[in-house]
């Protein structure tokens, strides 16, 4: 059985397949990936190129018939398209049927069949739209085998189509790689790190705010606008109802155009009513240096989130030994002359690929029977600045309706504030093992109810953690005291791959030592931490000194060497035992803070 990539796109979407060694693209009788467009007319489902063309030359009414773009929607549970109200679901399901169907009538290396995908997604996907589009992959017959974030797809799909993929990797091995896809509908960035021929995933970012949609709705508001200005009259100029849909898809061209030439005329037939038929058209010549103008904003808060992962993470740009582009939108001149002011022409490659980039490294990967891994631990916070591993680097994600699971017995060390809290981290930098003093991005925070007059580690807490087949973590914890339960979830996990050209194995690679720089990010202005108050065992030492103190007096007997930490605790935290105020009270005169 072949299991294909398949890229469902924001604009376009795609199956590729590696057939006797080589990569197939199945793509339209125009030769290009199939447009996600959908069009409901009559009873009939038209989806593709020829529900583009109803766009560009749709008469009236006909639009609201139309949807483009239909990834977006996902996350929501209808919409409504000409009046009727449809699933979402179902919506995506039809493209993703028409895609099936475009690869099984190719007239390239015909294919037995398309049931079983290694499929793409935004790094930002939470669980929700995972969920639905895989409910929507099953609609349309096909099985996701493994979901792969589309960046880290494009970046295998790079190694492999190199002459000497080996050699690739060994020349940045020990290196970061930065690779985002700038398509239609999201920005995803991904900074990564190979070791030994192992990609492991260092910080991922994602946004639907700049896409390549974005910059097509920009043009049409200022071409629009234009037209308002040359009507001169005082009355509001309304469109047709179909007007925008139209507009909207001679923006998108026009856009595609000034990739390769310096002006593209925007003509819009009828798109004002209540105005002379002289008058009811739009005609723009948008120029290169006008498009740079409207989408400046835009184009400046993608580059933004590029330096803003880079920060977070803790890495200059001159740090990054490639960055690989991919998507539609790095075709504008504006975007790459940006990117070659962050990176240089050196270290900046465009994926020749192009949007096709994706599908073909998904491809690759179920060619090589590559699974996803934990690229780092996944720990829970316990008290005094320890961790407890939940997950350890390496671990294996499930794939087929399958599930990873672990249990954990825990205590409450300080009951007092009613809660416990579960703060699920990760460290910073990928590695197999990392010390307590490494830093942590916290991944969610989660307060269990507690019986607040209990005493310390008399509570026990149950943790139930597992990660399922869209690669989402979940929790539940419990506590036995007070009866009482609370639940987390997590989509935005790093992951390792194995290429078929590592020269270690994952269990030899997964040890070896982090590129990345070994410092602790300052925190924000303002920016809290959670003092955790969960232990991993029923010890003394990981209770706060004044609070163990009510409980244990003689735990302080100074013949017993107690910690320093918990008698400063003590001698900090509690009441004066001369005066009754607080130790740090400017009107106690006992005796200094120690």
């Amino acid at each position: 059985m072949t299991v294909v990539g398949f890229d469902f796109g924001t604009s376009n979407s795609v199956i590729s397949a590696v057939v006797g060694g080589k990569v197939i693209n199945y793509l339209d009788e125009e030769g290009a990936a199939v447009p996600s467009v959908a069009c409901y007319e009559a009873g009939s489902v038209i989806i593709g190129r020829e529900a583009r063309r109803r766009v560009a030359g749709a008469g009236l009414g006909v639009s609201g018939n139309v949807v483009r773009s239909p990834k977006s929607l996902l996350g929501t549970d209808t919409v409504h398209i000409g009046g009727v109200s449809r699933n979402v679901v179902d919506v995506v399901a039809d493209v993703l049927k028409e895609v099936k169907h475009v690869a099984l009538s190719s007239s390239a290396r015909r294919l037995d069949a398309v049931d079983l995908a290694v499929a793409t997604i935004p790094v930002h996907f939470d669980g929700r739209k995972r969920a639905q589009l895989r409910e929507a992959f099953a609609k349309a017959g096909i099985r996701v085998h493994q979901w792969i974030h589309e960046p880290f797809a494009a970046l295998y799909s790079h190694f492999a189509t190199q002459q000497d993929p080996s050699d690739a990797l060994r020349r940045l091995n020990r290196s970061l790689v930065l690779v985002f896809d700038w398509g239609g509908g999201t920005l995803d960035l991904t900074l990564c790190s190979i070791r030994d021929g192992v990609i492991h995933q260092v910080r991922n970012d994602g946004t639907d705010q700049c896409g390549g949609d974005h910059f097509d709705y920009a043009i049409l508001e200022t071409v629009s606008q234009a037209a308002r200005e040359r009507l001169k009259t005082d009355k509001p100029a309304h469109p047709y109802s179909d007007a925008r849909a139209r507009l909207l898809d001679a923006c998108e061209r026009a856009k595609v155009d000034l990739s390769t030439r310096d002006s593209s005329l925007i003509y819009v037939d009828r798109y004002f009513q209540d105005v002379d038929s002289a008058n009811d058209s739009i005609e723009h010549s948008l120029t290169k240096s006008e498009l740079e103008r409207v989408t400046n904003q835009l184009i400046s808060a993608g580059i933004g989130r590029i330096e803003n992962l880079l920060r977070g993470a803790g890495v200059a740009t001159s740090q990054v030994a490639m960055c690989l582009a991919t998507g539609g939108m790095i075709k504008m001149p504006a975007i790459r002359s940006r990117l070659n002011e962050l990176f240089g022409p050196e270290r900046l490659v465009f994926s020749p690929s192009g949007g096709l980039a994706i599908a073909e490294g998904a491809a690759w990967v179920a060619d090589h029977q590559s699974r996803l891994k934990l690229g780092k631990p996944i720990e829970l916070a316990i008290a005094r600045g320890s961790y407890l591993p939940l997950f350890p680097t390496g671990a294996s994600m499930p794939y087929g309706g399958l599930k990873t699971e672990a249990n954990y017995g825990l205590y409450c060390v300080d009951p007092r504030d009613g809660h416990a809290k579960f703060q699920v981290v990760t460290p910073e930098h990928p590695q197999a093992e990392a010390s307590a003093a490494d830093p942590r991005r916290v991944l969610t925070t989660c307060a269990l109810d507690v019986h607040r007059n209990a005493t310390p580690n008399f509570e026990r807490l149950e943790l139930r953690v597992s990660i399922d087949q869209d690669l989402i973590l979940h929790g539940e914890a419990h506590s036995s005291l007070q009866a009482s339960s609370a639940s987390f979830s997590v989509f935005d996990l790093e992951f390792s791959i194995e290429t078929k050209w590592s020269t270690n194995s994952s269990e030899g690679a997964s040890h070896s030592e982090p590129t990345m720089p070994a410092r602790t990010m300052p925190h924000e202005t303002g920016e809290l931490s959670v003092r955790s108050n969960i232990g991993d065992r029923p010890a003394d030492d990981l209770v706060p000194g004044e609070l163990l103190y009510q409980t244990q007096p003689g735990y302080f007997d100074a013949r017993l060497s107690p910690p320093k930490v918990q008698v400063n605790e003590r001698l900090y935290y509690q009441p004066c035992a001369k005066c009754g105020r607080m130790i740090n009270d400017p009107l106690c005169k006992c005796g200094p803070i120690r």
